[in-house]
C-alpha cells in the first residue's frame, strides 16, 4: 500500500506494521484512516487547519512536534470529537483507540519521542456485547437449495463458495485469497482427506478440513472452471480472483433469492451460522477456536451464549411455561412448620 499523503513518521509506521508485524492490508488500511483523522483534529486543535472541509485537511505536513507534545488528553478530547461530531459508537472509538495506542507505543519504542507513552492509559471504548446473528439450518437449508439452479459454470462456483462459508466458517478474505495450489487430498490412516489452506488473519495459515458436502461442492465447481493464467481458486467472469465486494453482491443476490434479504444477513453471519450449527452439534468450543481460526478463546466462548439463549427461549415455549399456581399469602403460612 502507499501511503504518500502521510508524514514520514506515519508512513514509517505503516510501512513497519505491513512489512515487519505482517498486519493484513484491511488492519493497516483502518490504522491509517483511525490515525490520519487523529492528525487532523490535532491541526484543527492546535489552530493549525480550520473545521470547514474537515476531511479534506491534507496530514502531510503535520509536524513532528505537535505530535511529540501529544498527552492524554488530548487522546481523550479526539475520542470525545468521534462520538459528539461524528457520531462514533462504542466499537468504532475503541478501534481508534487501538490504532492510536498501537502508533504511539511505536513512537515511544522505536523512535523514542516520548519515556511513557501518552496512550499507555487509554482506555477502550467498551462495546455492547450482541450475540451473533445466523441463518437457522432451515434457512441455510433453503439457501443452498436456491443456489443449486445450475445454469452455468458461474453457479457452480457460487454454490461452492456458500457452501464453504456455511460448512467451514471461513472468513471473507480467507475464501477470496485461496489458490488452486492450497487444496490438498492426502490419506490418513488409510482414508482419503480433503483440506484447503487458507491465509487468516495477521498473515496466520491453518488448515481448514473440508467435509464430503465441501469436496462435491469443490469437484462440481472445479470440472466446470474455465482455464485462466490466474492462480485463484475462485475466479470471475473475467477469469481473475474474484473481489471481496463481488462476493458480497452474490450472497445479497442469493439472499434475496432466498427470501432471506432485509434480515441482516450477510457474508460473515455466514460465518457465524457455521460457527453456531458446529457448537449446537456437539463440537467442542477449543477445537471451534482452530477451525474459526482465532486467536483467543474468549472471541469463540460467543457461540456458548447463542446456545444459552435458544435453550431459555426453549424452555420458555414450552406450553406449560405459564402455569403457576396462586401465591400463598404469608400470613396464612404455618409458623410452626420445619
Amino acid at each position: 500500500m502507499k501511503f504518500n499523503d502521510c508524514p514520514p513518521y506515519l508512513q514509517e509506521y505503516l510501512n513497519y506494521i505491513e512489512t515487519v508485524k505482517l498486519r493484513s492490508q484491511l488492519t493497516v488500511k483502518n490504522y491509517y484512516t483511525d490515525i490520519k483523522l487523529f492528525l487532523r483534529f490535532m491541526k484543527v486543535n492546535n489552530g493549525l487547519a480550520s473545521e470547514e472541509d474537515f476531511d479534506k485537511i491534507k496530514i502531510e505536513d503535520t509536524p513532528e512536534d505537535l505530535i511529540r507534545k501529544t498527552t492524554l488528553t488530548d487522546l481523550l478530547a479526539f475520542l470525545t470529537y468521534t462520538s459528539s461530531d461524528r457520531d462514533n459508537k462504542a466499537q468504532a472509538r475503541a478501534r481508534k483507540a487501538v490504532a492510536l495506542r498501537q502508533f504511539f507505543k511505536y513512537l515511544t519504542v522505536k523512535k523514542m519521542w516520548f519515556e511513557v507513552s501518552p496512550a499507555q492509559n487509554l482506555e477502550l471504548p467498551s462495546p455492547k456485547k450482541t450475540l451473533p446473528k445466523h441463518l437457522t439450518i432451515e434457512q441455510a437449508t433453503e439457501l443452498l437449495k436456491v443456489c443449486s439452479d445450475f445454469k452455468d459454470w458461474s453457479d457452480y462456483r457460487d454454490y461452492c463458495m456458500i457452501t464453504f462459508f456455511l460448512n467451514c466458517g471461513m472468513r471473507l478474505s480467507e475464501l477470496v485469497g485461496i489458490n488452486i495450489t492450497d487444496y490438498i487430498s492426502t490419506k490418513e490412516g488409510g482414508v482419503q482427506v480433503q483440506r484447503i489452506k487458507v491465509l487468516g488473519k495477521g498473515s496466520k495459515e491453518r488448515i481448514v478440513y473440508l467435509n464430503p458436502a465441501c469436496v462435491s461442492a469443490y469437484e462440481n465447481y472445479i470440472s466446470v472452471r474455465p482455464d485462466s493464467k490466474d492462480k485463484a481458486l475462485f475466479i470471475s467472469k473475467r477469469l481473475r480472483r474474484i473481489s471481496n465486494r463481488r462476493v458480497e453482491q452474490i450472497i445479497d443476490e442469493k439472499l434475496r433469492l432466498s427470501g432471506l434479504s432485509g434480515m441482516g444477513f450477510s457474508v460473515h453471519k455466514l460465518r457465524h451460522t457455521a460457527a453456531t450449527l458446529m457448537y449446537q452439534n456437539g463440537v467442542d468450543v477449543r477445537a471451534l477456536k482452530e477451525v474459526l481460526g482465532h486467536e483467543n478463546l474468549d472471541t469463540t466462548q460467543i457461540y456458548t451464549h447463542v446456545a444459552n439463549e435458544q435453550i431459555r427461549n426453549a424452555m420458555n415455549k414450552n406450553p406449560l411455561a405459564d402455569v403457576t399456581v396462586k401465591k400463598i399469602p404469608s400470613d396464612n403460612k404455618d409458623d410452626d412448620a420445619d
